[in-house]
């Protein structure tokens, strides 16, 4: 199937959001050799900015594949951002089903019709410290299964360094000029995951590949090795809170025992000073 046709809705977003792009920022663009330029295919992108996903955009527009990223079907509903989700083609995610198949329905038949359709596996900002992908979400991994479709890794780096996440103030970082860098990948080898049942096993080791391919490409940008084993955010809350229970256990304890320890004159009877004189005297004539 031949180059989609880009759209007027879509050519609209470029005219709004190229020029700002074009003047606030550097670009460090690699591997667009990569992107099919037939057929329907995935991105899977990491994430580690608000910023990302205009960086990415920008990058895959001028490619002349337009990516079609998956969002809540409520954005789709009303109003002007509802009319630009549909006139792009974005792809409504309908998180209310408990079918993951059903869910994706959307991204199936869109890859089927020769479209890229663009993943976030992380499903939201990486809580990884150093900003590596972390462990990714198996909603990439059950589509390009299903559809045989090739999956292209795309890594980013430098939107963070314009707007960090979870910086307490959401604003841009602009001086001095920064650099959007993307850089996507060969094709990740999933054929050995094709033909068996797409279990959570099959699917978490589909995935692990993806993230991993993901990470590869990252390191590259970044110039530095990439972490053997991604960042597993549940584990970690999971570590907070236990070492949470334990400081408190022990700050309890610690409490009790202090308690415990007070000398004893602390608690005996009270010695009024008439009295103490008197022992003193008869310790005295007894020395005697």
């Amino acid at each position: 199937m031949s180059r989609r046709r880009i759209g007027f809705w879509y050519r609209l977003a470029a005219v709004i959001c190229k020029p700002p792009l074009l003047v606030l920022f550097k670009r460090d663009w690699q591997g667009m050799e990569h992107i099919p330029a037939d057929g329907g295919f995935i991105t899977a992108v990491n994430h580690n900015s608000y910023l990302d996903p205009l960086s990415y955009a920008h990058y895959q527009y001028n490619t002349g594949r337009v990516p079609r990223f998956l969002a809540k079907a409520g954005l789709f509903k009303s109003g002007f951002v509802g009319l630009m989700m549909r006139g792009t083609g974005q792809i409504p995610v309908y998180r209310e089903t408990t079918d993951a198949a059903t869910a994706f329905r959307a991204a199936v038949d869109a890859i089927d019709k020769g479209e890229c359709v663009a993943f976030y596996p992380e499903g939201t900002l990486t809580r990884d410290p150093e900003l590596w992908p972390m462990q990714g979400k198996t909603g990439a991994a059950r589509v390009a299964l299903l559809t045989k479709a090739p999956v292209i890794p795309v890594a980013q780096w430098g939107a963070n360094d314009a707007m960090p996440p979870y910086a307490k103030e959401k604003k841009l970082r602009l001086l001095p000029r920064k650099t959007l860098r993307v850089k996507a990948g060969p094709p990740v080898d999933l054929s050995a995951y094709y033909d068996r049942e797409p279990t959570a096993e099959v699917l978490r080791a589909a995935t692990d590949v993806i993230m991993a391919a993901i990470s590869e490409q990252l390191a590259g940008l970044r110039g530095e090795p990439a972490p053997a084993e991604p960042y597993d955010w549940r584990k970690a809350i999971a570590r907070e809170r236990r070492a949470a229970r334990e400081a408190a256990k022990a700050a309890k304890a610690a409490t009790a025992a202090a308690a415990s320890a007070e000398p004893a004159a602390a608690t005996g009877p009270a010695v009024g000073p008439q009295q103490a004189r008197s022992t003193q005297q008869a310790q005295e004539d007894e020395s005697k």
